[in-house]
């Protein structure tokens, strides 16, 4: 197994329910690249498998995801001899990839939100069909703590889908945490339940979608997610992450609220370069 495949854990725990499980619990189980390409990889080897009716993933340790690695990014493929903003396309792209990825599956995917749940670790338990936590996760949306938009990787498009547009924009403006016992009372997540019950309760919810008819079940993924669907997805998050490579990548924002963190000091941002 390579260093990038431990970071990403795929089990059998019940008869045709699988288990993915980021695996570097260390580092709240960030979005690093060398995280998210064996999580991509992982995705498009268990749609492909027949046996598999049900798919849970959840992360190691304290932390579901805490989205962006601020420290040790990973490596991008395929990426020499590219400028800095074209770089910056690639990489949203890996990360497009797992988001879409799980849409397309196959199979429903059940999020077990074991812990934080921040930033694009947000949007991951989003792009879940279903999504049970432990009564002690929380979700934030941080890009806005970060100098930077809130919007990433279909976050604004998806969470007014699932809570309401004005819950949505309270939450994504204000960068605050938002607790599971919130989450459960505005539909954020379907159920909350203590941390000991959580993967059994996914597993019991992913045994009783396995046995049911295999196109029924797939059908009703599609056609739930087409209904809520008001246009693409997947156009929505290329305006999405454009709108925050530009942030990025002409304002000292995200630098300043790393310093400010490390320096526990209000981020004081101002919008130039």
């Amino acid at each position: 197994m390579s260093a990038r495949e431990q970071f990403v854990l795929v089990d059998r725990p019940r008869p045709h329910v699988a288990l993915v499980t980021l695996n570097r619990p260390e580092r709240m189980n960030s979005m690093a690249f060398d995280v998210m390409l064996p999580l991509r990889d992982a995705l498009r080897a268990l749609t492909h498998d027949n046996d598999v009716r049900a798919v849970v993933l959840t992360g190691a340790g304290r932390g579901f995801s805490s989205g962006a690695d601020h420290k040790s990014a990973g490596s991008v493929p395929h990426v020499d001899g590219l400028t800095r903003p074209t770089f910056g396309l690639r990489s949203m792209e890996v990360l497009d990839d797992v988001i879409l990825g799980m849409r397309k599956m196959h199979q429903p995917v059940i999020a077990a939100v074991n812990g934080a749940a921040i930033g694009g670790g947000l949007c991951l338990a989003l792009a879940a069909d279903i999504r049970v936590a432990a009564a002690d996760a929380y979700f934030r949306a941080a890009g806005i703590n970060n100098g930077l938009t809130a919007s990433e990787l279909g976050l604004s498009y998806l969470l007014p889908r699932a809570i309401g547009s004005s819950r949505a924009f309270e939450i994504m403006l204000t960068g605050r945490d938002v607790s599971a016992e919130e989450a459960e009372r505005i539909g954020l997540v379907s159920r909350r339940v203590s941390p000991g019950e959580l993967l059994d309760t996914c597993y019991d919810i992913a045994e009783r979608i396995a046995a049911f008819s295999r196109p029924g079940t797939e059908l009703t993924k599609r056609t739930l997610w087409s209904g809520l669907d008001a246009g693409s997805l997947e156009a929505h998050m290329q305006a999405e992450g454009l709108g925050q490579l530009y942030v990025r990548l002409l304002t000292s924002n995200f630098e300043e609220a790393v310093a400010a963190r490390k320096e526990n000091r209000p981020a004081v941002f101002t919008d130039d370069k």
